[in-house]
């Protein structure tokens, strides 16, 4: 026969599980009491706000005494308050959740602000302790209760004489962890998980006047971004993240529908361009710190920012430092997104000068995110600059000839069919006949230069010719090239300046010479190397050393991971324009030979940084060619 019964839980069994395994850190039980206690507050001003409660004029805040001597450290509040009945009902009774009892018993005051959601918190609080008291007076004017417990299945409960509304909780700390009897380690505590907490909070308040809260009840990210000034943004990262480096600029997000989500995110000064530093945004919910990037929330390549995020809509699990993946947290992730986004197109289009000065500072984070991200890419793609030859900044539109204004009206056109659904792809879709018809355009070159100092040989052609060229120089740039190029296959293909010979800086006329050709294999006489003349505009440059810009980039991502080098065959380009290298026909075998090994060194010191073996030899033609000069 089938019945129903209900699941029993018992609390000599559930307790250790508890006090071992509720929180991943056990310093969290302060914040947990802390938020308890601006829950109180909070719940008394709503009903001071609905009619139900005076206002007594007094500080609301939360109090945290550390006495070592006593062994004891105590969190008092001057909200609230319970009954004995509440008491009962919200402390012996495991994950009853009384900030829900009150917004189910209160709907009418509203349930922004209050933090509690599990009934758990109050439990953290014998991870630390041994035996825990609470003393509460409700603000109806019950008698004050005393509650106390060793945080095993019993515990008594009785009528105090207290006359201080609101409720204190006082925990004997265990012998194991006197760590929390240290009033500077509480301070650290209180500064990291309850920094934006809405009601003052003091360290061992003495009443004199002097005493300072160590939290911030009106942080800057709660603010209009409208009311807070570029001082403000950079006071409020100084204090922060102890950072005294100012940021080069910051995303305000202040959004209310539909979901709320506030928060600034930083966009610190670069420190090292080698490598990629993580930042730290820190999540918090309605002001009470959660933990640091929770990657739910926040993507991965963004946690290379500074931040705040404050969301009171986000699912949180009982523990409150791992979310749940729902649709929710994926469309708070993904305004997010869209709102440093907006800061970088936003930025560059009002003020092109200040982004193009910051650029260096956030560009391995644009293009990390871009690879990391193709949304993202989609967003920022026009708005990644690169400096040219001349150390100016172009975009790929303005590299491709692209950058040209749409007639008047056209943008807006194209925003309104984006509104009702249409896109350039939907509105083509038709067409696909004509376009079967349209010349395939060829994939522009890119050229670019990773080493200015190295490549000066390559880059002086190219100014000679007035070619262009971009500076790829950062450890995420053969990275980024190759994504580039992965999603515009037809459009794009970068090149290094010493991968191939630009037709602009070649001569009309026939540029094979096979004597010449033959001399230098004949000399050289290297399998690895492939000998090809060419007639080059310039005169003044005698040879010079290409490779393939694709096996290159085999090689090196061979190098990066360990692996085998691959076949990196170079090219030498002997430019017949050259009057000396036209002389070689004339010179007997053995002068042959010096010229020929001197002009190939030449060319591959441009080309790499020689090795020893290389540098001596280059040295000793240097010196018989000398001699021969001098002669």
């Amino acid at each position: 026969m089938k019945r129903e019964g209900n699941i029993k839980i018992s609390s000599e069994n559930m307790m250790p599980i508890i006090k071992k395994w509720l929180y991943s850190d056990k310093d969290i039980f302060l914040r947990e009491i802390v938020a308890n206690g601006i829950d109180a507050i909070t719940k008394y001003k709503k009903l001071i706000g609905v009619g139900e409660a005076e206002d007594a004029g007094d500080e609301l805040c939360v109090k945290i005494t550390v006495d070592k001597d006593a062994g004891t450290l105590s969190v008092e509040d001057n909200g609230i308050g319970m009954t004995e009945d509440e008491v009962e009902n919200y402390i012996t009774r495991i994950a009853f959740s009384g900030a829900q009892d009150f917004l189910d018993k209160y709907e009418k005051a509203g349930g922004d602000g209050i933090i509690g959601h599990f009934g758990l918190g109050f439990y953290s609080c014998y991870m630390v302790s041994e035996n825990v008291e609470i003393i509460t007076k409700s603000w109806d004017g019950s008698p004050a209760v005393h509650w106390e417990s060793d945080g095993n299945s019993t515990y008594t409960i009785e009528e105090s004489d207290s006359e201080q509304r609101g409720t204190k909780v006082i925990m004997h700390i265990a012998p194991e962890e006197k760590e929390f009897l240290d009033e500077s380690n509480i301070k650290k505590l209180v500064k990291k998980y309850c920094s934006f907490m809405p009601f003052n909070i003091y360290v061992n308040y003495k009443g004199d006047g002097e005493d300072k809260p160590l939290n911030t009840t009106e942080p800057l990210y709660a603010k209009n971004p409208k009311d807070c000034t570029d001082e403000d943004y950079k006071k409020f990262y100084t204090d922060t993240f102890m950072d005294y480096t100012d940021p080069v600029f910051w995303v305000h997000l202040n959004m209310d529908y539909p979901f709320k989500v506030k928060g600034i995110l930083y966009f610190p000064k670069v420190r090292n361009t080698v490598q990629l530093e993580r930042g730290q945004v820190k999540l918090y919910c309605n002001q009470v710190f959660i933990a640091d990037n929770i990657k739910e929330v926040i993507p991965e390549y963004l946690m290379l920012l500074n931040g705040v995020i404050d969301c009171p809509d986000i699912p949180l699990n009982v523990s409150r430092s791992f979310l749940q993946n729902d649709k929710q947290v994926q469309k708070i992730s993904k305004h997010i997104v869209k709102k440093v986004a907006d800061k970088l197109n936003s930025l560059f289009k009002t003020d092109r000068p200040k982004y193009e000065e910051c650029w260096t500072d956030v560009a391995n984070f644009v293009k990390f995110g871009c690879i990391r991200d193709e949304d993202f890419y989609e967003k920022v793609k026009d708005v990644i600059i690169y400096r040219n030859l001349d150390d100016k900044y172009v975009n790929i539109p303005e590299l491709l000839g692209e950058d040209k204004e749409k007639p008047e009206g056209e943008e807006g056109a194209d925003e309104a069919a984006e509104a009702e659904g249409e896109t350039a792809e939907d509105e083509t879709a038709e067409t696909d006949e004509d376009e079967d018809k349209a010349p395939v355009e060829k994939a522009k070159t890119i050229y670019y230069i990773s080493d200015e100092k190295q490549q000066a040989q390559y880059v002086k052609l190219f100014r000679d010719e007035g070619l262009d060229a971009i500076k790829c120089d950062t450890f995420i740039d053969p990275t980024f090239m190759s994504f580039i190029e992965y999603k515009a296959p037809d459009k794009i293909k970068f090149a290094r300046i010493d991968s191939d010979i630009d037709g602009a800086l070649k001569s009309e006329a026939d540029d094979t010479d096979s004597v010449i050709e033959e001399i230098f294999k004949s000399v050289l006489n290297n399998d690895q190397l492939t000998i090809k003349t060419e007639k080059l505009k310039n005169p003044d440059v005698p040879a010079m050393i290409i490779t393939d810009e694709y096996m290159r980039r085999y090689a090196e991502m061979g190098q990066v991971y360990g692996m085998s080098e691959g076949d990196t065959r170079n090219t030498v380009i002997v430019n017949t324009s050259s009057p000396e290298i036209q002389k070689l026909k004339d010179l007997p075998e053995d002068k042959q030979e010096t010229v020929v090994n001197y002009v190939y060194l030449l060319a591959l010191s441009g080309f790499k940084a020689l090795t020893p073996d290389e540098s001596a030899r280059f040295r000793d033609l240097c010196i018989q060619m000398l001699k021969v000069y001098v002669a």
